[in-house]
């Protein structure tokens, strides 16, 4: 052999060579998923295979597309970019699922990574630079370092028969693993509702893993218009009818018409949705608030367990004089966002981070602001953190206050000190002194809504200036300095509402005032780590081992009046409810004028209407039993009497409610229903000269 033929030989690329490069991309998606998933969960669930095999057809598609490039080079570096894309997006949610317990979609993780940078920067820095943390940035990125250290050294170029025989190969591998997967989705009814009709990104990034989750998000944004609603067949059950005469809780809007006069197909569908739905009934609970002052607040990570009489008596106070939801649910679905936007719209966050920016330029007609503004009332909306998370200097002045919304920048750092967290004292004291205070007259009924933030992790008191300020409170009590930390931040809420109820009975207008307070949700921050089942702080605060969502996400509300007081037994509502329900249950208490079928939540009060809670993964729960969305799985309370059809018929039901909150959400629906949203202040006024008060109103306007 010549001596060109022998340089030939001891360079020919062996089999390794020539598919190393590609393997590793191949291979890639499949480590991931798997590290993922046992460092979040902890378990694959009834979806294992699945889930592994999308993997593994994801890997062979990416690997397919980083041969493409001509060159050995650009190959090369196609290869490194894309584990490097890799690594990055699994680490960002791993982290994300560390501090929230949830996954969350692209465009909750986007809209809220400068509001982590800027405000919550030393939270994310512990998080990231923890021992945990530093550990799975370098499991998520192995594969890259891998590639960099070894791979790029055996990848060899090639051509001709071997590269046109991978790519064939490949092809057929892709086809193999992505048909078999979806095969076993639609094999079985549940797992192919959860890919299909009833997916979240939630859901399948728990059922299909994140890869596969991220592909369905983005093949959504080029989804069909229009949305889908099941035929609910069976007559759901109900309780006995009241005895005294009720009204259905309807307006005069005819939904047939509002259908065949849109070419808007979501807005034809929801109309259809709606106009078959039964609606409540008002009873004997109807108009109890009318014409009393309101003040709801989304309290940051209150829950049930914050509620002592120790450490925060006022609330308890509160808790045991209003009207008692004992089986309430307030869902995790995207943070804080997420909970305003039950809160506030009376609809589950289907879109993730950016469900309540959405309704920046909405009308908002249904929200408590709009819904009091049309009736004469002065509304406000505060926060003490910064006025533009969230973008809340958009969205919370389309609420219906018509003196607006102020946040830390635009006028509450006048009251409040710059800490952190900052104190819900400090804002509910300077806000009732200054503003809404001089205006507790039946001439100025007024509409105020917080979004509080002392309640926020991390409940370190070296970090966490609430848990500081209030810790000699919290000192000898028998629990972790994690667990003490959050209880000494939750009575700087306690606080508050001693000082607030102080005033309202002062001015003498307690009797005549409302207030709500609401959570956003859970307190996650109690544990960096852990899905459900591996909750200790959480755990520790609730007295029981949290073990799955229901158990997690249990809490309550209080709806408080210093009228409530005088009654001899408080209004109890011991069947399953939820955060959506508030909205509806205001409406009714406020005697004010709305349709009940156009809200997914229920009046509470209303004997006719059966109690229900879910969540965005189609988990479900009433007074006979659980249904859990992932499994398929049914658990009766023991000795229940489950009708034929019950499951099936709740299935839909949920399917349809989840269906609708995502339609209006993107949709502006209530536009098409009600028009195009008035001026707030003209509306105030008008309301006023109509109920004959006077339209000059007090107090300093939010800027």
């Amino acid at each position: 052999m010549g001596q060109t033929g022998m340089h030939m030989a001891e360079h020919m690329p062996t089999r390794l060579e020539r598919v190393f490069g590609d393997a590793m991309v191949a291979a890639t998606p499949l480590f991931l998923e798997l590290s993922f998933k046992l460092s979040t969960t902890g378990s694959f669930g009834q979806t294992g295979v699945t889930l592994l095999l999308f993997a593994l057809s994801a890997g062979i598609l990416f690997a397919l597309l980083c041969s493409l490039p001509t060159s050995l080079q650009a190959r090369r570096a196609t290869r490194m970019a894309t584990l490097c894309v890799f690594a990055a997006v699994f680490s960002v949610e791993y982290f994300v699922f560390r501090q929230f317990k949830l996954y969350y979609d692209p465009v909750t993780v986007l809209s809220g990574a400068g509001g982590v940078a800027s405000q919550f920067g030393s939270e994310a820095a512990h998080l990231v630079f923890s021992a945990t943390g530093m550990a799975h940035i370098a499991l998520f990125f192995l594969p890259a370092a891998a590639y960099a250290t070894y791979g790029i050294a055996l990848d060899h170029d090639f051509s001709g028969g071997h590269g046109r025989r991978r790519l064939v190969q490949a092809g057929i591998a892709l086809f193999a693993t992505h048909v078999l997967a979806l095969c076993l989705v639609v094999s079985n009814d549940v797992s192919s509702a959860l890919y299909t009709t009833r997916r979240s990104f939630e859901g399948s990034t728990q059922a299909f893993g994140l890869i596969t989750a991220l592909k369905q998000e983005m093949l959504s944004a080029f989804g069909q218009q229009g949305a889908s609603f099941e035929v609910e067949t069976h007559e759901q059950p109900q309780e006995e009818e009241p005895e005294a005469k009720s009204d259905p809780a309807v307006m005069d809007i005819d939904f047939d018409e509002l259908a065949s006069s849109t070419d808007n197909q979501t807005w034809a569908d929801l109309d259809h949705y709606v106009s078959s739905l039964t609606p409540s009934n008002t009873n004997e609970y109807t108009g109890l608030f009318e014409g009393y002052n309101l003040i709801f607040i989304s309290a940051e990570a209150f829950s049930a367990e914050a509620i002592r009489p120790d450490t925060t008596p006022t609330l308890q106070r509160m808790w045991d004089e209003g009207i008692q939801l004992t089986d309430y649910y307030q869902f995790d679905t995207a943070g804080t966002t997420g909970g305003e936007c039950a809160n506030l719209f009376g609809l589950l966050a289907t879109e993730g981070g950016s469900s309540v920016k959405l309704t920046s330029t909405y009308n908002n007609y249904l929200t408590l602001g709009n819904l009091l503004n049309r009736r004469g009332y002065d509304g406000w909306a505060f926060h003490n953190n910064t006025y533009t998370y969230y973008g809340r200097d958009a969205t919370h002045n389309n609420l219906g206050y018509n003196h607006g919304y102020m946040g830390y920048g635009n006028g509450m750092e006048e009251w409040v000190d710059w800490t952190w967290p900052e104190s819900d004292l400090q804002m509910v004291a300077g806000t009732f002194d200054y503003l809404y205070g001089e205006l507790g007259d039946k001439k100025h009924p007024f509409n105020v809504y917080y979004m509080s933030v002392s309640g926020h992790s991390n409940y370190d008191p070296g970090d966490n200036m609430m848990a500081q300020k209030n810790w000699d409170e919290v000192a000898d009590l028998e629990y972790s300095d994690r667990v003490k930390g959050y209880l000494a931040a939750n009575i700087e809420l306690d606080r508050a509402m001693e000082y607030l109820l102080d005033k309202l009975e002062e001015r003498g207008i307690a009797k005549r005032t409302v207030v709500v307070i609401a959570a956003d949700h859970f307190p996650y921050g109690l544990d960096d780590d852990g899905p459900v089942g591996q909750l200790p702080y959480l755990s520790e605060l609730y007295g029981y081992d949290v073990n799955n969502i229901f158990q997690r996400d249990h809490n309550c509300p209080i709806i408080w009046s210093g009228s409530l007081a005088k009654r001899k037994e408080p209004i109890v509502v011991d069947d399953p409810t939820m955060s959506i329900d508030l909205l509806p249950t205001l409406c009714n208490l406020f005697g004010l004028e709305w349709d009940s079928r156009l809200l997914p939540g229920r009046d509470v009060l209303d004997p006719s209407t059966e109690g229900i809670s879910f969540n965005l993964n189609y988990d479900w729960r009433t007074s006979l039993g659980t249904y859990w969305g992932g499994s398929g799985q049914f658990e009766p309370v023991e000795g229940a009497d489950v009708p034929e059809g019950y499951v099936e018929a709740h299935n839909t039901m949920v399917a349809n409610k989840i269906s609708y909150c995502h339609a209006v959400l993107t949709s502006d629906y209530y536009r098409h229903v009600f028009g195009d949203p008035k001026d707030v202040q003209e509306t105030y006024e008008q309301a006023r000269k109509e109920l004959g008060l006077p339209t000059e109103s007090s107090g300093k306007k939010g800027k």
